[in-house]
């Protein structure tokens, strides 16, 4: 290719070629990230702070009766049939009990699971999760004694080799409820 002189026009000089190169693939860039952030947004992020505050001592005060009630939550997840399992005891034998297991990070991966009574077996609750669930999530059991709901809520790390316990961890941000 024969260099261009100063009387040629500027689309036959490299120079221009490659600083309009460097724009377009900026402005390229820039837009796939717009996109990006605008169509993944941040599920972390909290703006009603006094509504997150108010919800934290009713959790509390729902955990603070299973705590009475003496709960406690054996779960076991069958990995091939999906089954859950999971045997309670305590003072409170409720109907139907509601499992939340939830992802720190990501809500797409929340799973909530309706356990019903055994007629057969005292204590054990049946449900059934349609995917594998494994890895750090936060495990809220929620069941029902007269009009009161208890919770139980514990983080556990979910394998499938490893039962869950729920309600053998002291209760945490309750040591001034009860002074």
């Amino acid at each position: 290719m024969p260099a261009a002189n100063a009387a040629s026009p500027w689309y036959k000089h490299l120079w221009p070629w490659i600083i309009i190169g460097i724009l377009a693939c900026s402005v390229t860039l820039t837009l796939s990230m717009v996109t990006i952030a605008v169509n993944n947004p941040d599920n972390l992020v909290n703006d009603n702070y006094y509504e997150a505050g108010k919800g934290i001592n009713r959790s509390l005060d729902r955990e603070m009766l299973a705590q009475n009630l003496k709960m406690r939550a054996n779960v076991h997840l069958d990995d091939v049939t999906g089954e859950v399992d999971l045997r309670l005891s305590g003072d409170s034998q409720p109907k139907t009990l509601e499992l939340n297991l939830i992802s720190p990070t990501q809500p797409d991966k929340d799973r909530k699971i309706v356990l019903t009574r055994s007629e057969t077996e005292q204590g054990r609750y049946i449900g059934q999760v349609n995917d594998k669930v494994e890895g750090r999530r936060f495990v809220e059991l929620l069941g029902s004694q007269g009009d009161q709901v208890w919770r139980m809520f514990e983080e556990e790390v979910v394998s499938h080799d490893k039962d869950l316990l729920l309600g053998d961890e002291p209760l945490q941000g309750a040591e001034d409820l009860d002074k």
